[in-house]
């Protein structure tokens, strides 16, 4: 009797615990997640990464296009600030701009943009960073 009565006893304790332990496990997934998102909130510039392909129209203008893709894991980005760089053969810097890509883009995925420019005669190359971004909501 006393065999049974302490079995029962051990077995409610380690049932007890171990739903403590699935709850804690839970919070630590929810905080761990909270200061994800923070991170990704306080810098979306680094969560945030530009390719552009670039070619001369009829017009004479630089048509500058690319994707912009989202690697945060849970804050997606809007209103997205670039900077581009137009570069000469030998990679003396010609001329710089900023401009902004007016798109949403969630975690994991990307958007697309098209620019146009006069850009600086003699250009070769053009680079692009992302410098900030909003919070889509």
């Amino acid at each position: 009797m006393r065999t049974i009565l302490f079995s029962l006893i051990a077995l409610l304790w380690m049932s007890c615990s171990s739903e403590s332990k699935n709850r804690s496990e839970e919070a630590k997934y929810e905080e761990s997640r909270e200061s994800i998102e923070q991170i990704e909130q306080k810098k979306p510039a680094r969560f945030l990464k530009a390719t552009v392909k670039r070619k001369k129209n009829i017009v004479g203008q630089t048509v500058v296009r690319g994707t912009i893709e989202n690697t945060a894991t849970v804050v997606s980005y809007k209103d997205i600030e670039i900077k581009l760089r137009f570069y000469s053969k030998t990679g003396a810097l010609l001329e710089e701009d900023t401009d902004k890509v007016y798109e949403s883009v969630g975690p994991g995925r990307e958007a697309s943009f098209k620019l146009k420019y006069f850009a600086p005669k003699d250009t070769d190359s053009v680079s692009v960073t992302v410098i900030g971004a909003a919070i889509a909501s």
